[in-house]
């Protein structure tokens, strides 16, 4: 019997072949994963890194009622902080809500929800007229700050509701914001880096002290 020994040789170059080129696919595949998993791996060093900086990066405000005299009053606002920042170049002003209720027209019976979000449900709320506060008294216009700035802003105080009846309204309306504070909703944005939203309480004077008679 003749042997193909030619025809051996060529098929077992083919399978050596074979078996070479399957060694080198999966040898590429195994560098292709660790190559992916080094890329991941990088970036999820670097979004840390980048949120680890954002998060140490977020700005410090200052805010104090002053000069209050009636239904008046001045907020002084100030940016203190980190000195690093430098500069914000868009500040947006908020007043949010003194109290912890959530006001929704679900429930029967109440005003529409445009109605209960245009309302400022504290003591203070901005000047109308001043600073480009819009209707509500709850927002002015934006402003760029540098850090260890500050800027003042007029207040004034709210309004119960027009909804709300009786004679004694106003008064009901004041002590259920006596003692509250003034929360501020800031969003500030400095170019080339993602936004902060802080919230600031407003320092609020100490109430006038006591007089002894004797």
């Amino acid at each position: 019997m003749n042997i193909p020994w030619g025809d051996i040789a060529t098929y077992t170059t083919a399978g050596v072949g074979l078996v070479i080129s399957i060694a080198a696919w999966q040898v590429a595949a195994r560098s292709a994963d660790e190559a992916r998993r080094s890329a991941d791996s990088a970036e999820n060093v670097a979004r840390i890194e980048r949120e680890r900086w954002h998060a140490d990066q977020t700005p410090i405000f200052k805010a104090k009622l002053q000069r209050e005299e009636g239904d008046r009053a001045q907020l002084d606002f100030q940016f203190v902080g980190p000195l690093s920042l430098q500069h914000l170049d868009r500040i947006e002003l908020t007043i949010a809500n003194s109290d912890d209720l959530v006001r929704t027209a679900r429930l029967g019976g109440s005003r529409p929800q445009e109605e209960l979000d245009a309302q400022v449900w504290g003591p203070w709320r901005f000047g109308a007229s001043a600073d480009g506060a819009d209707s509500t008294g709850k927002t002015i216009d934006s402003f760029d700050l540098e850090v260890g700035r500050g800027r003042p802003f007029a207040l004034e105080r709210t309004r119960p509701p027009h909804w709300q009846q009786g004679d004694d309204r106003a008064q009901r309306w004041a002590e259920q914001f006596a003692g509250k504070p003034v929360r501020l909703l800031v969003r500030c944005r400095k170019d080339g880096v993602d936004p902060w939203v802080v919230p600031v309480d407003v320092e609020m004077p100490p109430p006038p002290p006591m007089v002894a008679w004797g």
